[in-house]
């Protein structure tokens, strides 16, 4: 996969700061923005789909990622937690969402508490072992996301079959996405306002996206 600093322009302020690179494309130390912003942006996105549904006649799809109840851990420490046990490439959060995306278009639910969660370390698992050399067997993922390990292999297998195993994600993808997450999540950089119009458009399957709220018809 290309850097993602392929589509950078020289004097911009850097947009890739928050997800934990420098200009140079190399790692910066600590916690990279991209953990607060795509944990607000899965809130924002859940508050918005579960206000829809419950305002209207629209039923939700109930699959295998969808409990019985919200789990008691909050989203922001479950992201938290994914990174520090994870130990994924921080653009693995990145490609997770665009799989999430996918994966909600192709079954045509939304997202919300009782799903959000075993979406989110599916999907990160899924990311690491197709971008990282190195990533964790599925019981070490499923400890992390406080599942069983069986489970994780059920989450697994009907996300990849839900996806049809089309797992490339290309650079331009790739970098609409973080500056979308950038945008929705609250970075206001030069670089994210001029995607805007992009977020607004629909997406690669042109139609729009169950991610976030109904202000902008479901897009993020």
């Amino acid at each position: 996969m290309e850097t993602l600093m392929a589509k950078g322009k020289a004097g911009e302020s850097n947009p890739y700061t928050g997800l934990g690179l420098d200009e140079s494309g190399n790692w910066l130390p600590g916690s990279p923005r991209i953990l607060s912003l795509l944990s607000s942006v899965l809130e924002r996105s859940v508050r918005g789909n579960e206000k829809l549904l419950a305002g209207s006649k629209i039923k939700d799809v109930i699959t295998i990622f969808h409990g019985s109840r919200a789990p008691s851990l909050n989203l922001r420490h479950y992201v938290e937690r994914i990174f520090k046990y994870c130990k994924c490439s921080n653009s693995c959060f990145v490609v997770a969402v665009i799989y999430i995306d996918r994966f909600l278009q192709r079954i045509d639910a939304y997202l919300t508490s009782l799903s959000v969660h075993r979406l989110l370390i599916t999907s990160v698992m899924v990311a690491a072992k197709f971008m990282d050399d190195q990533h964790y067997n599925n019981a070490y993922y499923a400890k992390v996301g406080g599942i069983s390990r069986e489970e994780m292999n059920r989450l697994e297998m009907r996300f990849l079959f839900d996806l049809d195993f089309q797992l490339n994600v290309t650079t331009e993808v790739l970098n609409k996405y973080w500056l979308m997450i950038q945008q929705e999540g609250g970075l206001e950089t030069q670089t994210a306002l001029q995607t805007q119009a992009y977020c607004l458009k629909k997406d690669e399957s042109g139609r729009g996206r169950r991610l976030t709220g109904v202000h902008r018809g479901r897009a993020l």
